[in-house]
């Protein structure tokens, strides 16, 4: 045990360990029910002013406990099945709800005849225009207009618009 007779050490360590235990955080986990629709983090789709209003500390040692995370998906269903309705004329690559990226790879619109691919991101459980992201590429692999992106970004909004009505329909 030379380790522990040498006071230079104990006292690097003793450092290293006061540092990363001071290495904390506060974030809001809160969850706010608005409107039928939970928003994530506590913020509030209709009150961009609110705050979060539950806080955990967190801090490394975290990562070495059991997960407290919140595991349910925050992706607006009605974003995602308008995306893949809108895009459904391009083969699927590959989807992940729980981030909510949507990777489709080439293909032709009906009455076109540029094959185009497209990647969408929901980013958000609220049924807003800024959770929606939508790239799209040709097939020689140059990004689309901007306006060309923004319509097929305001027929998937139309869609889920569509859905979320014909849901509360029923």
């Amino acid at each position: 045990m030379t380790f522990l007779k040498n006071p230079t050490k104990i006292v690097l360590i003793l450092a290293l360990c006061l540092a990363a235990a001071s290495c904390s955080r506060v974030r809001g986990l809160g969850k706010v029910q608005v409107g039928g629709e939970t928003t994530a983090g506590g913020n509030i789709a209709h009150n961009p002013d609110s705050a979060p209003t539950n806080y955990e500390r967190s801090s490394i040692w975290d990562l070495f406990g059991p997960n407290k995370g919140d595991t349910r998906v925050q992706v607006n269903r009605y974003l995602w099945s308008a995306s893949l309705d809108v895009l459904s004329f391009l083969p699927v690559q590959s989807v992940d709800p729980f981030t909510g990226v949507i990777v489709t790879g080439y293909g032709t619109p009906p009455g076109g005849g540029r094959a185009y691919r497209a990647t969408v991101h929901i980013s958000d459980p609220a049924l807003d225009a800024r959770s929606l992201k939508v790239a799209l590429q040709t097939q020689g692999g140059r990004p689309v207009a901007a306006g060309t992106a923004r319509a097929v970004e305001d027929a998937i909004l139309t869609r889920a618009r569509q859905l979320r009505v014909r849901d509360k329909r029923l």
